[in-house]
């Protein structure tokens, strides 16, 4: 089954290609079929992952999976949130993932209370009008770094550091972080909701 990944993150492509190959699917970006990026005007990551996979699925006419994921963190009110691709622009950063680290270390400086989450909400439609999306959310918590740590990984990973592995995202291999990252988790949950719903069926 091919399916329309409405992003055009090349991690999150790899990422996700490799925990949906069990099911024989291919991952296709939204790029690759000259779809534009979907508006995301909504405050939860559940309404922008349900926006940008209508938008994929509606312009492909094929199935499609979204991913609207972020940081939140305890200090911030839980944000960057769904802003958090643009973090540092704020603080009048370009928009990129390094840039984005260092704002946030910029400003977690003299907080002592560093607990934060990363959220993944994945959602899979069948078509642009299935009234049935696939929901599944991964949560992992853990503490912001005071520095940059490992270099696997994208986004937050080198200062998201995970206590039970004593390590960040970014310094632990990339299999073991795919299988116990926010998004690793979500994939695991979509996956059984696709064998059972869409090919059970």
């Amino acid at each position: 089954m091919k399916i329309v990944l409405a992003s055009n993150n090349k991690g999150k492509l790899a990422e996700l290609q490799a925990m949906l190959a069990p099911l024989g699917m291919e991952l296709v970006r939204q790029a690759d079929l000259n779809i534009p990026e979907a508006e995301e005007p909504f405050r939860t990551f559940i309404e922008n992952a349900l926006t940008k996979a209508r938008h994929a699925a509606k312009l492909s006419g094929l199935p499609a999976l979204a991913d609207d994921a972020g940081l939140c963190v305890d200090a911030f009110g839980g944000q960057p949130g769904v802003d958090t691709a643009y973090y540092a622009t704020r603080f009048g950063y370009e928009k990129s993932d390094d840039n984005n680290v260092t704002a946030l270390l910029e400003q977690m400086q003299g907080i002592p209370h560093r607990r934060a989450a990363m959220v993944s909400t994945l959602v899979a439609l069948r078509s642009a009008d299935d009234p049935e999306p696939l929901i599944a959310v991964g949560r992992v918590t853990g503490e912001i770094a005071t520095e940059r740590r490992g270099s696997n990984g994208f986004g937050f990973d080198p200062v998201m550091f995970i206590p039970e592995f004593g390590k960040t995202f970014a310094e632990l291999p990339v299999d073991v972080k795919n299988a116990n990252s926010h998004r690793g988790r979500a994939v695991q949950q979509m996956l059984a909701l696709m064998r059972e719903r869409w090919l059970e069926a």
